[in-house]
């Protein structure tokens, strides 16, 4: 850095505040945050006479922010509150974000209770910025403190709905269903009708808890949840269903997964291929191949065009069962519907076949992609029975089980514990 610094000061062009911005904009993805800090404070301390804007400083402080320098991003915040310089709100927002997602939100707290020092408002924007940070973390308690504080001071710009939104996703990402549920009542005591995206969010907290701690109240409790959607008009859509699906599906709950399929299509809420995925998944997962395929050819039959992750994730999962075959014939769907981006499931399954020992397929798949132009990553020396090793299918073999042969004097007699002990009762009483 020092070595930067001489450079610098042998500089014999004209120095402007523009041309300082124009070689950070330049530099500042490929350059080091620390060489763009020497920099601009080098710049600052040339131009004293033609000073460099509060602009200025907020754009550096928002590219070390994205860059996550804590300490570059302190010592500029430190020098802007020195120079009694003014900091933007979308600065400030930044730096609280950057700040919470390095494990440092007391600090970015610090900041908010202290933006008088810095010329910044603390207006609805400021304390939507601090809450929203907050609460993407899951610090939902110290978000909530903000908003109590702040809530009955008839701050300008403050949207309750907004912040609303905020506290309810910080609590779900605690799974704390006790204290979303109290944030929905908050809601519609101030005459706020929770939205979609709330009860959503709502949805995903209950599913997620009872997952791990009560997973036969998953459907039940989610039921509820959506009857009282319906009765504020408010219909469940895909997302509604497919955060439940998703918490059956790891739950292994195979028969209900099935059923809230067949519910989707009553109440008339299509299923998305998502939700096809989910079920598919789950039925693969389970040994339930038959009716995994049944559940893909639904799909297809309805005329939904999935993601090529559709496939991508179930073939790895046929393949992670051992059911390469299944896999083979859920590639050949993925290729009549014409998506593109085979590669990688031929670098999927050219090894699995050849470490199983089916080398003559696996030729085959590797020269039917290189007949296609599609590029392989895995290498050819996988189809060479002399270098990949093949691996077996494990059994369990029952082993026999040799008695060894006793004479008649040898074999032990043992008698039952119960005689063993009047036995001996016996004869204590006879000594006696």
């Amino acid at each position: 850095m020092d070595d930067l610094e001489l450079r610098l000061n042998q500089f014999k062009g004209q120095l402007t505040y523009p041309l300082v911005t124009q070689i950070i904009n330049s530099c500042k993805h490929e350059a080091p945050s620390r060489r763009i800090l020497r920099f601009f404070l080098w710049s600052n301390k040339v131009l004293d006479s033609e000073r460099l804007k509060d602009d200025d400083f907020n754009h550096v402080i928002r590219v070390l922010a994205e860059k996550k320098d804590h300490t570059g991003m302190r010592i500029l915040i430190s020098d802007l509150r020195k120079e009694g310089r003014v900091m933007d709100p979308q600065t400030f927002a930044l730096v609280a974000e950057t700040l919470v997602k390095l494990g440092r939100e007391d600090e970015a707290l610090g900041i908010f209770k202290n933006l008088e020092k810095f010329k910044c408002p603390r207006d609805g924007f400021a304390v939507t910025a601090i809450i929203s940070a907050l609460c993407a973390k899951g610090h939902a308690k110290k978000a909530q403190g903000v908003f109590s504080h702040h809530k009955n001071n008839k701050i300008s710009g403050l949207e309750p709905c907004v912040v609303y939104r905020c506290l309810l996703y910080g609590w779900s990402v605690q799974e704390n269903v006790k204290e979303a549920r109290k944030i929905i009542q908050e809601m519609k005591g101030d005459g706020l009708i929770p939205d979609l995206f709330c009860y959503n969010t709502f949805l995903k907290c209950l599913c997620e808890r009872n997952l791990k701690r009560n997973p036969s109240g998953l459907v039940p409790e989610a039921l509820n949840v959506m009857m009282e959607m319906r009765s504020y008009r408010i219909e469940p859509n895909s997302i509604s269903y497919n955060t439940l699906l998703s918490c059956l599906g790891r739950a292994r709950r195979v028969k209900e997964s099935y059923r809230m399929l067949e519910t989707m299509k009553t109440t008339g809420c299509a299923p998305d291929w998502v939700s096809y995925f989910l079920v598919a998944k789950v039925m693969y997962l389970t040994g339930r191949f038959g009716k995994g395929n049944e559940t893909v050819d639904e799909m297809i039959g309805q005329g939904l065009l999935p993601d090529r992750k559709f496939y991508y994730n179930l073939i790895g999962v046929l393949c992670g069962v051992e059911r390469v075959s299944y896999a083979l014939e859920l590639f050949e769907r993925m290729k009549t519907s014409s998506l593109g981006g085979y590669g990688p499931v031929y670098d999927i399954l050219i090894p699995k076949l050849c470490k199983g020992g089916d080398f003559e397929r696996g030729r085959e798949l590797w020269e039917e992609a290189t007949a296609m132009g599609v590029s392989v990553s895995c290498s050819s020396d996988v189809l060479d029975p002399s270098i990949t090793e093949v691996f077996k299918a494990r059994r369990k073999v029952e082993e026999d089980v040799k008695l060894e042969k006793f004479s008649r004097n040898e074999i032990p007699r043992l008698e039952p514990k119960s005689r063993r002990k009047r036995g001996k009762v016996k004869k204590k009483i006879r000594g006696k």
